[in-house]
């Protein structure tokens, strides 16, 4: 089979992955900054950059259940490469934008294949190498997803500065192009992961549809009310769509997605409900702090307050490496869910914040970011078999994406319309943030107990054989039912 010269190779394999991830992400937080820059030169209005943003997440969120479909039927390297193409001529679209359209149309192609080259690489980099490479595969993938969004206000703050954007853009498309060359040198051909499964239109068109309208719908806020029909009825629509697809994957005889294998266990519920409610939660203690302090501050001085994070993200990283193979990896979410609560409670203590508080409750919040979503991620994946691997990260990501990017628009519309005074609906959002946060820690210890689910160190080796999974999760509510938990291989019915 076809090979390139660094076919094989974990350090050029994981750079690979490292330069097609960060582009996108790092600009989801660090674009707020220069928003109203690009707005300038491009003439155009605040209001359809915001539509531009919402559909770029929306095609992220919909490129994670593309990403399946396409690896079911077609040779997965090849598309690999072809989606790094995509993201490069995205990248660049965009940073040579001479209007809103194409400011827009290259944001869409580089979030849809941000999430296309999430699902087919990080996988086969957790999969494809020996067992103790995994750790600095979980480390990788915390500094990539929550590290680079850390760094972005902070580099969206210096392009403030500089009065300037296209810089910043064609940073980002240096590296796309990197991630490009590196996908090419890598190259290892694969054939597709199973030709013969059927081909799930209504799930993809249930993504597509949901993802768009609900985007669309949050999109609107900047200027239309909650309850206007060009908000409330695409929200509502696009959330019952998704409703729908989760039904349908849950009741399908063949599904794309393992949504019944993850929905019937008790540790896979755990690990998404921490992903969705720390996702949510983190928006009121980042979104919604840095938006009042650029009241106070330039866009830089917020960055810099904001810089923190990024050493908490760094720090969990490498704790996760550490207790990846271990019995605390289970605990790591929760730990992650208090540092989180903490984080927000810093920053009650005064809205808006002041600089201590702010670099003291941004470090905190860094560190129940990382702790949180990345390790809930493994734990609900280590639950099955690892050839259900690409499916697990396309259901945490879509759902992550839908609790990270469409709630933080309905936050900060929440904040500004609940009340006269901008601080006091900061504060009313960032108590329902820390409601959010404890609820979800709540919610994950409490499925763990009515469970029956015992915490214990993965079976690393096991796991990635593709025998079994990395330990056995009992059936949801299997306490409830008086049903004893069962033997590790009913965790895998049913499942790839």
């Amino acid at each position: 089979m076809r090979q390139g010269p660094l076919a094989g190779r974990y350090p050029a394999v994981a750079t690979m992955v490292m330069a097609a991830l960060i582009p996108y992400l790092a600009l989801s937080a660090a674009v707020g900054p220069v928003t109203p820059i690009i707005a300038r030169d491009l003439h155009t209005s605040l209001q359809a950059l915001s539509l531009g943003a919402g559909l770029a997440n929306a095609a992220y969120a919909v490129g994670t259940v593309l990403a399946v479909q396409f690896a079911q039927h077609l040779p997965q390297r090849r598309m690999m490469v072809l989606y790094a193409v995509v993201l490069v001529i995205g990248s660049i679209v965009t940073a040579s934008a001479q209007n809103v359209v194409m400011y827009s149309t290259g944001q869409v192609l580089a979030g849809l294949c941000t999430s296309l080259l999430l699902i087919a690489a990080v996988p086969p980099l957790s999969l494809g190498f020996p067992a103790s490479k995994l750790r600095i595969t979980g480390m990788i993938m915390n500094m990539c997803i929550f590290g680079a969004v850390a760094l972005g206000p902070t580099i969206g703050g210096l392009q403030a500065e500089a009065n300037a954007w296209r810089p910043l853009f064609w940073a980002v498309s240096g590296i796309a192009v990197l991630a490009l060359i590196l996908a090419l040198l890598t190259f290892e051909d694969a054939p597709p992961a199973d030709p013969d499964s059927p081909r799930d239109l209504p799930a993809l068109g249930l993504a597509a549809i949901g993802c768009v309208a609900a985007f669309f719908g949050s999109s609107q806020l900047l200027t239309h009310s909650f309850l206007s029909p060009v908000t409330i009825l695409p929200l509502v629509g696009g959330l019952l769509a998704i409703i729908v697809l989760v039904v349908y994957q849950y009741r399908a005889k063949d599904p794309l997605l393992t949504i019944r294998d993850m929905l019937g266990s008790t540790i896979p519920i755990a690990g998404i409900i921490v992903a969705l409610f720390a996702a949510a939660a983190s928006v009121s203690a980042t979104v919604l702090t840095a938006d009042i302090l650029s009241q106070h501050h330039s866009a830089l001085h917020v960055g810099l307050l904001y810089l923190p994070e990024v050493g908490g993200a760094l720090i969990t990283a490498v704790l996760l490496g550490l207790v990846l193979d271990k019995v605390y990896l289970h605990y790591l979410p929760l730990i992650g869910m208090g540092f989180l609560a903490a984080g927000i409670g810093v920053f009650l203590i005064k809205v808006p914040a002041s600089q201590p508080l702010a670099l003291v409750a941004s470090f905190l919040t860094g560190i129940g970011l990382g702790a949180t979503v990345a390790p809930a991620l493994f734990v609900a994946g280590f639950s099955l078999r690892s050839l259900s691997l690409q499916r697990v990260f396309a259901i945490v990501e879509l759902f992550r994406a839908v609790a990270a990017f469409m709630i933080a628009p309905i936050f900060v519309h929440f904040a500004r319309s609940v009340s006269d005074d901008f601080a006091e609906g900061v504060r009313i959002a960032l108590w329902i943030g820390l409601a959010i946060a404890v609820v979800g820690a709540v919610l994950a210890v409490a499925t763990y107990v009515v469970g029956g689910a015992r915490p214990q160190a993965p079976d690393i080796e096991g796991f990635i054989s593709g025998r079994k999974p990395a330990w056995p999760s009992p059936p949801l509510f299997a306490r409830l039912r008086r049903q004893a938990p069962p033997p590790p291989r009913t965790v895998t019915e049913g499942a790839d």
